[in-house]
């Protein structure tokens, strides 16, 4: 009657040991770090920089207790936080400005840990401190410059096509094409019908005065806004590399909100000032009759030839380019990474608008096997992205850059051009600043108010449901057990609010014993026997538990759709707690109680 199939105890020994290991990186204590990461998607850490950091620190008696290549980045772990501030100056020097040398703290958990990929929970804005900002894209401006691009589009097309139209304005939303004749707006018609799926069309007369009246469809204006919003995000994720911020959130709220949390990161002032600054992305011809040995020599030296100016290119090589930009990045309206339709080779497909397309094509078709560069420059400091040759003329504002490139390296190059700068412009509604004494009294707090929870409920329980209430208490810690290996395994991030829903799972998963004993004390009351008491007090019990988990999973449920942050925080720590506390409030403490009375032929009473 009480017993489990060899299969059920196996599931729970296999749940129980896994959850004990990756629960187990959460137990070591944060070591003194450094993390080297690149400023830009072009440099990458790889063994390279790791030789020259080491060598580095070699030369001047440091040796790191750890050297790992990780997540696009390097990591080194140090005995003690003198020896770290002393690294960090000593390794800023070794790589140059181009990657930056953030403080870390990091998990001393030993290296088999991590080839299983344990790794312990992220600490929260609240229990790390640290900045958090929240900020509003202005949507407006956004589609504004979509029409505005549209407009010029539309320009273009009937000048190529040598339509003749009595003007291109914009009214609004709208974007409005004036005729002088039927005939040539029902040819506009039907360039534009093809040329410019993005606009719904429809043709206004108004006395002598023929009309095409294009609106943006619904579908383009909703794309429109979440491309300014996944911009803003790569745009802002790129940015904060330079506060030194090891493990930043970054995420979308909503249809047009940012938040943007800096662990660690207490200077407010800079960290707006990262936030909000610009970058820009100029196009310009490398001067192919001076780059020889000689002239690159005297770039390099600080002297380039009149007209001309010294950069590095992608790959190491310097390379002298003319000082005159033919086209900007402000002319870009869509850079995705992609492949050449010819070599099957990665590349980068770029989209211009209409007066960038008429530059680019006029650029293009006089300077056909000469080579242009694309810079990318912000804080005053530029670096040659790609330099590739002009094949042929390119007509239509679509290029496509392309030679020497992984798949990987295509897509950092158009995440680079298209997150030059913000898609839109953006303000900060809210700001908070946490500190960092207030984040660890946080931590100490809910760390403590959990630990002498669960003492009270272990003294009561075991007063009062004697040993069912010790077996309760043992599927609690199993409860919490797999509680916290799930979040890891998940990488969550632990906030305050999640240590309180980790408090009211425990609170949730005692009651739900508490209903399965007192339903075994009133079955000995009516007169069953002890084993068919077990029997009837799990199997009775169970769907008053259930019924109980599913409300208040469906609370858990509405709470992390309707809320954000903390909220949700909240909500995923329940939801998840709800599911471990049904898998061991049920089944872990009958395997419990089927090992003690289930084999025994007779048993007399219960300890309950």
């Amino acid at each position: 009657m009480n017993r489990y199939p060899l299969w059920k105890y196996l599931i729970i020994v296999v749940t129980m040991m896994v959850s004990a290991l990756y629960t187990l990186p959460n137990v070591f204590k944060e070591v003194p770090a450094l993390q080297v990461s690149p400023v830009r998607a072009t440099l990458k850490a790889d063994t390279a920089l790791q030789t020259r950091a080491t060598e580095a620190l070699g030369a001047a008696a440091i040796t790191p207790t750890q050297t790992v290549l990780e997540g696009g980045s390097l990591r080194l772990r140090f005995e003690d936080v003198d020896t770290q501030l002393r690294a960090k100056d000593i390794i800023e020097k070794a790589v140059g400005e181009g990657y930056i040398v953030a403080l870390n703290l990091v998990s001393n958990s030993p290296d088999w840990l991590r080839a299983l990929n344990a790794l312990p929970m992220y600490l929260g804005l609240d229990l790390r401190g640290g900045v958090h900002f929240l900020l509003q894209i202005d949507m407006k401006t956004a589609l504004n410059k979509k029409i505005e691009g549209y407009v010029n589009d539309v320009r273009t097309q009937l000048r190529e096509q040598k339509i003749a139209s009595a003007g291109v304005s914009r009214d609004g939303q709208t974007v409005i094409v004036r005729f002088r004749d039927a005939a040539t707006r029902d040819k506009a018609m039907t360039v534009l019908g093809k040329n410019a799926p993005d606009l719904t069309l429809r043709s206004v007369d108004e006395g002598s005065e023929f009309r095409i009246v294009a609106t943006l469809r619904p579908e383009a204006i909703k794309r429109s806004q979440e491309f300014a919003l996944q911009q803003n995000v790569t745009t802002l994720r790129n940015r904060v590399n330079e506060l030194g911020v090891a493990e930043p959130v970054i995420q979308q709220q909503g249809a047009d909100r940012i938040v943007v949390q800096l662990p660690g990161v207490q200077d407010t002032a800079k960290a707006k000032e990262i936030l909000g600054r610009t970058a820009a992305l100029e196009v310009r011809m490398v001067a192919e009759d001076l780059n020889d040995v000689t002239n690159l020599q005297a770039g390099a030296a600080g002297n380039p030839p009149f007209g001309t100016e010294y950069y590095t290119e992608r790959g190491g090589g310097g390379l002298l380019v003319r000082r005159t930009a033919v086209l900007t990045g402000d002319r870009i309206t869509d850079a995705q990474p992609g492949f050449d339709g010819q070599t099957g080779e990665p590349a980068v497909h770029i989209t211009l608008d209409g007066q960038g397309a008429r530059i680019f094509q006029q650029v293009t078709r006089e300077n056909v096997n000469k080579r242009m560069a694309i810079l990318l420059i912000e804080k005053g400091s530029a670096e040659v992205v790609t330099a590739p040759v002009i094949r042929t003329e390119i007509g239509g504002g679509r290029v496509q850059i392309s030679g020497r490139m992984t798949t990987s390296e295509a897509r950092d190059v158009s995440l680079l051009l298209r997150a030059g700068a913000l898609a839109a412009p953006m303000e900060i509604i809210e700001e908070r600043t946490v500190g960092p004494s207030l984040g660890a009294d946080n931590i100490a707090k809910g760390v403590n108010s959990t630990l002498i929870g669960m003492l009270l409920v272990t003294v009561f329980m075991c007063i009062y449901y004697r040993f069912f209430g010790f077996i309760a208490v043992v599927a609690l810690l199993a409860n919490m057990l797999l509680l916290v290996a799930i979040l890891s395994m998940m990488q969550a991030t632990l906030t305050l609010p999640g240590i309180a829903g980790i408090a009211l799972t425990l609170g949730m998963a005692i009651d739900a014993n508490v209903l399965i004993n007192e339903r075994i004390r009133e079955e000995l009351r009516n007169g069953s026997t002890p084993q068919a008491a077990i029997h009837a007090g799990y199997d009775r019990a169970f769907d008053t538990i259930l019924d109980a988990n599913i409300t208040t999973l469906i609370a858990g449920f509405a709470l992390f759709w309707l809320g954000s942050g903390p909220i949700r925080g909240f909500a995923v720590t329940l939801c998840i707690g709800i599911f471990t506390t049904m898998f061991s409030a049920v089944m872990v403490s009958r395997a419990l109680v089927n090992l003690t009375y289930g084999r025994q032929r007779k048993v007399e009473t219960l300890s309950v």
